[in-house]
């Protein structure tokens, strides 16, 4: 044995002192503690020793070590060795009291190696904390009293494993293995088990240790093993059992593994052959729940059985003639396997194993555009435990392609599937206006597709708005007919006009929908109660507007709601000046061909030298017109109104003066103008194929004579105001 002289040392506190990977590990110890007999002689030694050379033994006859940074997860790249040592004349053994490296197959990735010279005695990896197959679990011991550990891991420690702990331990030689010949009555007389100093005798399976604590003698009934694995044979095997024995084996493990029996080669129960070969004296039967009982006999070894039970009883039996060698098996255990039958659809399964045991679990992840549904009912995730029974605790889910729902609808437009159904990932849908009365504004039509995240994506964040088209009646205008006395408009072509009713009757003009354009003075009558403002759309014919509808009837005109009046603030009655009002209704119009909003110039535009006016007012005869009129008239320089107006002004009291808010339109020679009931309705322009609002019919002095003009509201000086008054007045 090692020993170091030096000064003495009190106490009983150990202190391990750690050198680099390739030196031993040495523990200073103090004297006082229970010691084993050995000890106890070193330790009378040492005290010679100190009476000598005053010194106390150092001695290495136990010991951890552990692997870096432990109980923390140890450290990645790691290449470390240990060389562990006791005295001469003892054996090493080393026990793992935690194992926790990660686990792969053949321990290729991280490893623990124990060796013993070039000897490798055992490579470990995975964790011991529950499975008792684990060899960690089981104390290895050295051939002599030295051995190496070897710790390896790689570039990665992701799961956070801790490493491992071990204890080391010098074991004294096994007596059972070289006993004393002289002697012989401390011989087993079957099996001998070495103890520190000491042994103790044990019998095989089968044989019971008899008072005198060295003889056995045959009691083989109701032994139960209940390891994972184990070594079961007839008494006395390999050699031959007694005549006469009834043996019962019971193997019972937990629930979730099968057995399965390996019986080896040397295998020999009697068999007679009566009408073939027949177990009738000797036998070994095999018994597993719900199956019939098997009888095994002959000099053939039954090789591997599969029980596809965790629990199976075996019987010995042989009678008092003839002669059985006996048999010998080893048991294992495998975990209960769960099937997995066609896979998932349109989904995959994590982990991908080739097969799936008792206590794995299994997670089910949908591809992308789908989402798992079990049974009707949708779910977030999915995770299922192989049971011990063999059949997974959930019932597999499906994987359903994904609905974004009912695309949302779009006002005054449509859409349409340009490919999929059902509203399903992936499929497109196109939306459009419904033209010609509304528009986007960039595009004519806008895609969208179901994404994954189960809404309608598109270029646009959202579905563009349907603008109304303005403008751009589906009927043109034509001919030279006149309001005073002109001829009738076809249907359609003027279909901004309004038959409005405010204390009289009178026009407006549709510029948006929820807004109509008239003279102040039309409103200026009502004292701005909107309850007394009629206005109707749709028709040229103003009978059509008051007739007694039946049920039947396609068409039926109602006064649009009305909910608020705006007139401009600079008009002052009976000036006309600023003679311009709004009208917001209360809800939108819907426009077709009857109804569509004329455009607005810009502000401060110019005007061309011509333009066209409608209105149900009066005609050449005085009479109420029942049919819209319309005519086509010149602009009258402002001069030249300016001296027209002037002269009468001669001989009319309180007429107005002609500003730059106002224009004049007509001819020289009359005979063609607006007149009495007109006031309100648009005078139009055309510009590219659009037409736009250019004035309102105002005033004027006797309608359609010679040298007389009518006057009309300059809408391009009003533009900023109407944008500025729709706009604080959207809600």
């Amino acid at each position: 044995m090692e020993r170091q002289c030096g000064g003495l040392v009190s106490g009983d506190d150990i202190t391990q002192i750690r050198y680099s990977p390739s030196t031993r590990l040495i523990w200073k110890h103090a004297a006082g503690r229970t010691m084993s007999r050995l000890q106890l002689i070193l330790s009378v030694w040492c005290v010679l020793c100190v009476c000598v050379c005053v010194s106390v033994c150092k001695t290495v006859m136990y010991g951890q070590v552990q692997s870096p940074l432990y109980p923390k997860p140890y450290p990645t790249n790691v290449h470390q060795q240990w060389d562990l040592e006791v005295p001469r004349g003892y054996q090493l053994q080393i026990t793992f009291n935690y194992l926790d490296i990660e686990p792969s197959l053949n321990c290729y990735y991280d490893s623990l190696t124990v060796l013993h010279g070039k000897k490798v005695l055992g490579k470990f990896c995975g964790k011991n904390s529950w499975d008792p197959h684990h060899p960690g679990n089981k104390p290895i011991v050295s051939p002599s009293n030295r051995l190496q550990l070897v710790f390896v891991t790689d570039e990665s420690n992701t799961e956070k494993y801790l490493g491992f702990s071990a204890f080391y331990q010098a074991v004294d030689i096994d007596e059972c293995s070289t006993p004393d010949l002289n002697d012989s009555e401390l011989r087993c007389s079957q099996i001998c088990l070495n103890t520190l100093g000491s042994y103790l005798c044990t019998c095989s399976h089968g044989y019971q240790l008899q008072a005198d604590q060295h003889t056995c003698v045959l009691d083989c009934s109701g032994g139960v093993f209940t390891e994972p694995e184990g070594v079961l044979s007839s008494p006395g095997f390999p050699d031959a059992p007694p005549p006469g024995v009834n043996c019962l084996y019971k193997v019972s493990v937990q629930p979730g593994f099968h057995i399965t029996l390996n019986f080896s080669e040397n295998f020999h129960i009697e068999q007679i052959d009566v009408q073939g070969p027949s177990c009738l004296f000797h036998w070994l039967q095999v018994s597993v729940p719900g199956e019939a009982p098997k009888k095994l006999c002959g000099n053939k070894s039954p090789g591997i059985i599969h029980t596809g039970s965790h629990t199976v009883d075996l019987e010995f039996h042989t009678d008092g003639h003839g002669q059985s060698g006996g048999f010998s098996l080893r048991y294992t255990t495998q975990r209960v396997e769960c099937k997995i039958e066609g896979g998932i659809r349109n989904g995959r399964i994590t982990p991908n194993f080739p097969k799936y045991s008792y206590r794995d679990y299994i997670q089910v992840r949908c591809d992308t555009g789908y989402k798992l549904m079990m049974g009707e009912k949708e779910i977030q995730s999915y995770k299922s435990m192989c049971q011990e029974n063999g059949a997974w605790h959930l019932p597999l889910p499906e994987c359903r392609i994904i609905d974004c729902g009912e695309p949302e609808a779009l006002l005054n437009g449509e859409f349409k599937f340009l490919s999929g159904s059902k509203n399903e990932y992936r499929s497109v849908v196109q939306y459009h206006c419904n033209e010609p009365f509304y528009s986007f504004t960039k595009t004519k039509q806008v895609n969208l597709t179901c994404d994954a995240d189960r809404t309608w994506k598109g270029e646009e964040n959202e579905i563009p708005y349907c603008f109304p088209v303005c403008g751009r009646p589906v009927v043109d205008i034509a001919g030279l007919g006149r309001v005073l006395g002109g001829t009738q408009a076809k249907d359609n072509s003027f279909p901004w006009q309004v038959f409005l009713q405010a204390g009289g009757r009178g026009g407006a003009i549709v510029i948006g929908e929820k807004w109509l354009l008239t003279a102040a003075h039309n409103l200026d009558k009502i004292k701005q109660s909107q309850q007394e403002v009629k206005a109707y759309v749709g028709s040229n014919k103003v009978s059509e507007y008051f007739e007694v509808h039946r049920n039947t009837d396609p068409v039926i005109f109602h006064s649009l709601p009305i909910e608020s009046l705006h007139i401009h603030p600079g008009y002052k009655s009976p000036d006309y000046n600023n003679d311009i009002a709004l009208i917001k209704l209360a809800s939108s119009i819907t426009f077709k061909a009857s109804v569509m909003p004329v455009c607005l110039p810009d502000q401060d535009s110019q005007l061309e030298s011509f333009g066209w006016v409608s209105g149900f007012g009066v005609t050449e005869t005085y009479n109420t017109a029942n049919h819209l009129r319309y005519i086509r008239l010149p602009i009258v320089d402002q001069q030249v109104c300016h001296s027209s107006i002037e002269k009468m002004r001669e001989t009319v009291r309180d007429l107005s003066t002609l500003t730059e808010n106002m224009f004049c339109a007509g001819l020289p020679e009359g005979g063609k103008d607006t007149c009495q009931g007109d006031s309100g309705s648009g005078f139009v322009m055309k510009n590219n194929d659009t037409f736009y609002a250019a004035g309102i019919v105002s005033w004027g002095v006797d309608c359609g004579k010679p040298g007389r003009y009518g006057v009309y509201t300059r809408i391009a000086r009003y533009v900023d105001w109407i944008q500025k008054t729709m706009k604080e007045n959207m809600q």
